[in-house]
């Protein structure tokens, strides 16, 4: 599953026409359709063959503000397109220095999923990044990322018992070729959101030949 720029969308498309890789859009607007100069909806993602949606990203949450609730009505918009959701929740350091990650997480999980119904719950992965590990150098140790992703299934199998042991729920932050086997070999790890490390060709085709 790649996520190109927006710019790229059409391009990619064309490549990966009778691949076995996805295409994603990195995010969308909030809103349905109206005059929102410089937004992108769900539906020109979906015009342009994407069929994923990346929602929340540390970057999205943190330096651009989005909160809870708007990322909530993103996630109502790429539904309605039958796209699928790649939600992304994660802490900031201070609150993990707190032991306020879990109830951090959990919480901008709740916000934007809680409503959803059994067959849109279909649509929906999800990506733990903790903030503190994106960029910086630092990542959380596999024991770290595991915990966090068995809090993740236990709140999912709360809101849908059914959809819980089958939901994807990746790691991100600072995934590199060095740490990646690790990780990905803890029971709840279903995956990766790899940043900075995949724009590297040969560390990156490394690291999909480690995760296997």
């Amino acid at each position: 599953l790649l996520y190109p720029t927006f710019l790229q969308l059409t391009q990619v498309a064309a490549i990966l026409a009778g691949s076995k890789v996805s295409l994603g859009a990195q995010n969308c607007s909030a809103e349905k359709d109206g005059a929102f100069t410089g937004e992108i909806s769900a539906s020109q993602i979906k015009d342009a063959q994407a069929g994923y949606i990346l929602i929340g990203h540390s970057e999205r949450r943190h330096v651009l503000k989005e909160t809870d609730a708007f990322l909530k009505q993103k996630v109502e918009r790429v539904l309605e397109q039958g796209l699928m959701v790649m939600l992304c929740v994660g802490e900031t350091l201070a609150e993990r220095e707190s032991g306020k990650a879990v109830e951090v997480v959990l919480g901008q999980l709740n916000a934007a999923l809680s409503h959803l119904n059994g067959d849109e719950w279909r649509k929906i992965a999800i990506a733990y990044e903790p903030v503190w590990a994106i960029g910086t150098g630092k990542n959380a140790t596999p024991e770290d990322a595991q915990a966090m992703h068995e809090a993740i299934r236990g709140r999912v199998a709360a809101l849908n018992a059914d959809i819980a042991p089958k939901i994807r729920i990746l790691y991100g932050g600072s995934v590199k070729p060095d740490n990646i086997a690790a990780i990905m070999a803890k029971a709840d790890v279903d995956g990766a959101l790899v940043g900075g490390a995949s724009l590297k060709a040969e560390s990156f085709a490394e690291l999909i030949r480690l995760a296997k």
